[in-house]
């Protein structure tokens, strides 16, 4: 594998909310942004992005699937971290997550963080398309006049 990649997609301790108090602060002070799938709850600091998990037995009774909605959203996280702004992120999944697939997840995370303002929007490509009737203009020919 491509040590460049690894690098840029590990998720070590240290990118992780892991204790009960640090999920309280975030829960008590963080701004929150929901889609029908999950909720986010980000704590704006200095330090580095860290990512925090709430999946309850509300979202599904069964383990495998829960699981499955956590490492779909810490995969994500990974590939996304190094573009975040500084701070906690929280994870909470609604049990319409149970039935999505790991892409509509992964999109859904996505969504959350740009609404949120932590994750810039792409760039758009540059080229715009003509709209309604009016025709593309060349250098060489002048604009149609209105009249």
């Amino acid at each position: 594998m491509n040590p460049s990649i690894e690098a840029t997609a590990d998720f070590p301790p240290a990118a992780r909310v892991r204790s009960g108090a640090d999920y309280k602060q975030v829960f008590d002070q963080a701004k929150r942004v929901s889609h029908p799938l999950l909720a986010l709850h980000w704590r704006r600091a200095e330090t580095p992005a860290r990512l925090g998990l709430a999946v309850s037995r509300k979202v599904d009774t069964r383990a495998v699937v829960r699981n499955r909605i956590k490492r779909v959203i810490r995969d994500r996280f990974r590939h996304v971290r190094h573009q975040l702004a500084g701070g906690d992120y929280v994870i909470v999944a609604r049990a319409a997550a149970a039935k999505a697939g790991n892409a509509e997840l992964g999109e859904a995370f996505v969504q959350v963080l740009r609404r949120a303002g932590a994750l810039p929007v792409p760039e758009a490509s540059g080229k715009m398309l003509a709209f309604g009737n009016n025709p593309p203009t060349s250098p060489d020919k002048p604009a149609p006049s209105a009249g």
